[in-house]
């Protein structure tokens, strides 16, 4: 039997991770967050801040690994 090993091409960013924001030299902004709507009642929007506030509740990216390649690569100098 044999097997094929892949290295996967998707990396996971946390709002930890340095890369997880994106900026253009006049903005920075999350590659990822939440999004409530306005129809959401008042009690729930509270209770998702107080998780988001606690750490329950944590935005992650999932990028491709090239993505994330080309846009360190951007700022490099040379």
């Amino acid at each position: 039997m044999s097997f094929k090993i892949r290295q996967s091409r998707f990396r996971t960013l946390r709002s930890k991770d340095p890369n997880f924001n994106l900026t253009d030299g006049l903005l920075i902004t999350p590659r990822a967050g939440f999004e409530i709507s306005q129809g959401c009642p008042k009690e729930y929007k509270m209770i998702i801040s107080e998780c988001i506030n606690n750490g329950w509740i944590k935005p992650v990216a999932n990028v491709y690994d090239h993505e994330l390649t080309f846009d360190l690569l951007k700022d490099v100098s040379v």
